[in-house]
């Protein structure tokens, strides 16, 4: 069983910067692909970030305003979001698999966090 917690999020005004933090904690010494998935109210849960090797990967509607990024302690990941705007509101989650078959597709994480609130204000 892998335990994932999320932190960070609140409240923002339009072109506030957040950060979120993960931290996923299952067998000693394993490795974890981590993710960010968002959800607004009458969405579905939608991709926002993962992170490989060779960097990060984003949704077209964050790309340049997100930043994903490895912590210093394993499977730790941070969510950088500068210039939010209004449609970032959402509860953002963060996803863990041992190995997602599709790391873009929610249904391909095992682990979630129990999400955590970002609201931006006009």
């Amino acid at each position: 069983q892998v335990h994932v917690e999320e932190s960070g999020g609140g409240l923002a005004q339009i072109g506030d910067s957040l950060r979120l933090s993960c931290v996923a904690s299952g067998r000693a010494g394993s490795s974890y692909y981590m993710a960010w998935f968002r959800q607004a109210p009458g969405n579905q849960r939608e991709f926002v970030a993962t992170i490989r090797w060779g960097g990060g990967r984003y949704a077209d509607s964050v790309k340049g305003r997100f930043t994903i990024s490895r912590g210093d302690a394993l499977n730790t990941v941070h969510l950088q979001m500068n210039n939010l705007k209004p449609e970032d509101t959402a509860v953002y989650y963060c996803a863990v698999d041992e190995r997602p078959y599709d790391s873009y597709s929610a249904n391909s994480y095992d682990y979630w966090g129990q999400g955590t609130q970002v609201t931006v204000s006009s």
